[in-house]
């Protein structure tokens, strides 16, 4: 028997857990809670480190300053290479690894993929005619340098492809497939496993979006990738911060207690909640 509510036991899985994608104010659009307010969350439950994602401002420097705000958990940052931060530009990239970043995204809502996909020609390239662009290289090669982790944003899953391939050539250990089940980057399953022999991650998300409809869970699909593609190459995380999803607590506990029941093993739950972030931030 315990004394415990159903939301301090739900709470209770987030103990020790790592989020590497979490969406806070300041910014552009309006969010659901504030750098700091993350942070005290993330402590007051337990977990063990949250990274703070822009997709127009390097947040290590703002990662540095919530942590300080928030002892007995870890914040982090990166760095996403949209127009704000001068797109694929090596020497932001460079800057934000000198700052701490963990994390460098490439475009995402301004890739040229997600724009042409709304009928935009204005994105950032990081692929053309099946070739990683020079600048794109430079900065490949840095996050090998200084091992950070590369994440592929909202690129197409053939961009995917050569970008990952690309990165392994020239060192990179860490990788990041973001949100493969979200609209603009929907990569099949069949995509997904032939992207497991390069040791990436796959980044199951809570939330999921179509295109001009609200946003969705996203556990049935993170189910039936984890149980096909293989848990060995799953990292789970929220995305959220949208004021149309619930707080970080919330959505994360809920997501974990999901797959608990549905019959996913704790040790498999902590192994992509902890271990395996763990060692993208270079913690272990």
């Amino acid at each position: 028997m315990t004394n415990k509510s159903p939301i301090q036991e739900r709470e209770a899985l987030l103990q020790g857990v790592i989020d590497l994608h979490i969406h806070t104010r300041p910014d552009v659009r309006p969010r659901k809670f504030s750098d700091i307010e993350l942070a005290q969350e993330a402590a007051r439950v337990g977990a063990r480190a949250v990274v703070i994602k822009s997709h127009h401002v390097p947040t290590a420097d703002r990662a540095y300053l919530a942590e300080t705000a928030a002892p007995g958990v870890r914040v982090f940052g990166g760095i996403t290479l949209n127009p704000s931060v001068g797109g694929l530009n090596p020497a932001a990239v460079e800057t934000a690894i000198k700052l701490g970043a963990k994390i460098v995204w490439l475009p995402t809502i301004w890739s040229a993929h997600e724009r042409k996909l709304a009928g935009k020609s204005d994105g950032v390239e990081s692929v053309v005619d099946g070739r990683i662009v020079p600048a794109l290289v430079s900065i490949l090669e840095l996050i090998a340098r200084h091992d950070v982790a590369l994440a592929t944003g909202h690129l197409s899953p053939a961009e995917i492809l050569t970008v990952v391939d690309k990165a392994k050539t020239v060192g990179v250990n860490k990788i990041i497939v973001n949100h493969p089940e979200w609209w603009s980057t929907k990569l099949s399953l069949s995509e997904q496993k032939n992207l497991v022999p390069y040791g990436v991650f796959f980044e199951r998300c809570y939330v999921l979006r179509q295109p001009g409809q609200i946003f969705e869970k996203n556990f049935a699909n993170a189910l039936q990738a984890i149980e096909s593609v293989g848990y060995e190459s799953t990292i789970l995380a929220t995305d959220v911060g949208q004021i149309e999803n619930p707080v970080w607590s919330e959505a994360f506990s809920e997501y974990i207690a999901y797959l608990l029941a549905a019959g996913l093993p704790p040790e498999i739950l902590d192994k992509m909640t902890k271990d395996y972030p763990a060692q993208l931030l270079g913690l272990d």
